[in-house]
């Protein structure tokens, strides 16, 4: 899961990077308004965890700029705000869900796995197409009812195009949810394991078609 988070306060940060790290998320900060909404444009995002009072630009500003330039991450604010009328104003801006500082980091996990699932359209933890079930908690997967045994990058590249749907992905987007934000991957890092899933689901109902100089989908 690659999450943006947006906190001035050091020790804040800290403890959240650390938290998501354990979970295996791939993670940017940023502690400047400015740059935290400059780096909220990018759609490959799976979740923003926002603070309010930012220096350079507030939380309610980012959240207004992503929205006006259509972007539909979903945002998790943090804020020590806790009047209803601020509440309020933020889901007017397209926030997705708040926590009230001081909060219980099991909570603040909880809440983003929350966000997760429903950015894939699903109440439930497990997300499917034709005969292939993704549980997205526990990162299995099962094809035909039977066990499939995926790769951390293999399980993030069905989980990416279950979420897709029928729309195409690009080879460009792949490269960066499956390498990071610092990790330097490749196009033929991304045929590779596209091969080695498309053996794996050899003789089943899905299927991982490509679209020539664009990316892929399943059919």
């Amino acid at each position: 899961m690659r999450v943006l988070l947006v906190e001035d306060d050091e020790d804040i940060a800290d403890a959240i990077l650390s938290r998501l790290r354990r979970r295996g998320c791939d993670l940017q900060h940023q502690a400047d308004g400015a740059a935290g909404a400059e780096a909220a444009l990018d759609e490959t995002l799976d979740i923003i965890v926002l603070d309010v009072n930012l220096p350079g630009q507030s939380g309610f500003e980012i959240i207004r700029q992503m929205r006006a330039a259509g972007i539909k991450t979903p945002v998790l604010i943090l804020t020590a705000r806790s009047q209803i009328g601020d509440k309020i104003s933020l889901f007017g801006l397209g926030a997705d869900d708040y926590l009230v500082k001081p909060f219980d980091l099991r909570e603040l996990e909880a809440r983003i796995d929350a966000l997760a699932r429903r950015r894939l359209g699903e109440a439930q933890p497990v997300v499917a197409f034709g005969d292939l079930r993704l549980n997205l908690s526990h990162r299995s997967a099962t094809l035909g009812g039977a066990p499939l045994e995926l790769g951390k990058r293999e399980f993030e590249v069905l989980a990416t195009l279950v979420a897709a749907g029928a729309r195409v992905v690009s080879k460009d987007s792949l490269v960066v949810r499956l390498f990071g934000f610092e990790d330097q991957g490749s196009s033929n890092a991304v045929e590779l394991l596209v091969s080695r899933l498309r053996r794996k689901l050899s003789g089943s109902s899905v299927g991982i078609q490509t679209q020539r100089g664009v990316g892929y989908y399943l059919g």
